[in-house]
């Protein structure tokens, strides 16, 4: 998936690249029938196609984001995008197929961001610690993502599952490698790694979305001793 910047100059309408036609493979009843069967396909050819599209998801996410879904219509997005109205549609067969790739292309930019933030962590404890101040920051950086992600709810609850399960099938590979390393205690990282994305979730929601009462060390400190400790009273602990 391409990782190139969303904001790049306007291309000429000439540049624009066109959807192609191809030929599906036919079944011998098919192929009786002399009816051959067209599909669209609308996979970018060039790294300009790439830009352009790449741009016209950002444009998606502001206005899905903003104006909500429904609300939201091409002519939006394209303005948005700086765009002719065609070149929506030789990348998307309308919004719908619009909001879903988007939905991809976010989990797959915010998987890859975290995986560059936790680089070179010494355990899991720092590299959740670190994970946790980069999503916060991501989120910052990112206003509309938790809106799209709730309006997806509501369009498609199939590609709004599949954005979490990514997740937690991730997480769940990398908490299996910590507790093999000896940098966890065994456990059952099935159910850990969807606490540890709640509570992500929440955290970024409160402390990166809604209000920044809290510096994002603060919380990411209270996250780490969290996980360090626990919420057992040591001095409760020792009495015992």
């Amino acid at each position: 998936m391409n990782t190139d910047s969303y904001f790049i100059k306007k291309q000429p309408s000439s540049e624009i690249f066109m959807a192609t036609i191809v030929e599906s493979s036919k079944s011998k009843d098919e192929s009786s029938k002399g009816a051959p069967i067209a599909i669209l396909n609308r996979t970018p050819k060039t790294a300009r196609g790439q830009r352009t599209r790449a741009k016209i998801l950002k444009a998606a996410e502001e206005c899905f984001g903003t104006l909500g879904y429904h609300q939201a219509g091409v002519n939006d997005i394209t303005r948005v995008a700086g765009v002719a109205l065609g070149s929506f549609y030789s990348y998307f067969e309308g919004k719908e197929e619009a909001l879903r790739e988007l939905i991809r292309e976010m989990g797959h930019n915010l998987r890859l961001h975290l995986a560059r933030s936790v680089a070179g962590s010494t355990d899991r404890i720092e590299a959740e610690s670190r994970g946790l101040r980069a999503f916060l920051q991501y989120v910052k950086e990112n206003p509309w993502m938790y809106r799209v992600l709730q309006e997806a709810l509501f369009v498609d609850e199939a590609i709004y599952r599949e954005y979490y399960e990514e997740f937690g099938k991730s997480y769940g590979e990398v908490l299996d490698q910590a507790t093999a390393a000896g940098e966890i205690r065994p456990g059952n990282n099935q159910v850990r790694n969807w606490m540890l994305m709640g509570m992500s979730h929440f955290l970024g929601m409160r402390f990166a979305l809604w209000q920044d009462d809290l510096s994002l060390d603060q919380v990411t400190e209270t996250l780490d001793d969290f996980l360090r400790h626990g919420l057992t009273s040591t001095s409760g602990s020792e009495s015992e």
